[in-house]
């Protein structure tokens, strides 16, 4: 039986409609506010409570935009949770109080910018949730890429 381990973040947008990343203090790229799921934790409430940490604030957490099967070599099988954060107000990004041990800064880039200040998986599923969010739809990924078709 898998057991992979689950991880959940959130997308914040600007009132421009940029992305949120976060530079976190131990990886040599910029990452999506969120963390792992702990044990009888659901993936919503993880992804509050690590927006909570990392930033200091708790905005609504809305709807779920992608799910995303990604193992890792060195991790194994992960399962990783992406859902709306929405826009954040002006008002709301002043109260933000970063995690300093984790989170040196954070600020909002264009779609376009994402591939260039992250890895590629993680790229390609804010690409396919923002997409998603769109649409109205969830996404289903696999290394962040929507499968062209399931296997027979």
């Amino acid at each position: 039986m898998a057991r992979p381990r689950m991880a959940a973040g959130a997308l914040f947008f600007d009132e421009q409609g940029r992305i949120m990343l976060l530079e976190p203090t131990y990886k040599d790229y910029r990452d999506i506010p969120g963390g792992y799921v702990d044990a009888g934790e659901s993936p919503l409430e993880a992804c509050v409570r690590e927006v909570r940490e990392e930033l200091g604030i708790t905005p609504g957490i809305g709807r779920l935009l992608a799910v995303d099967w990604a193992p890792s070599p060195a991790e194994g099988d992960k399962v990783l949770f992406l859902f709306d954060g929405g826009a954040l107000p002006a008002r709301l990004q002043e109260r933000i109080q970063l995690q300093r041990s984790e989170i040196k800064a954070y600020a909002f880039h264009s779609l376009d910018d994402v591939a260039s200040l992250t890895i590629p998986r993680l790229a390609r599923r804010v690409r396919a949730a923002v997409g998603a969010r769109a649409d109205g739809q969830v996404a289903y990924l696999e290394h962040g890429q929507r499968p062209e078709r399931c296997p027979n």
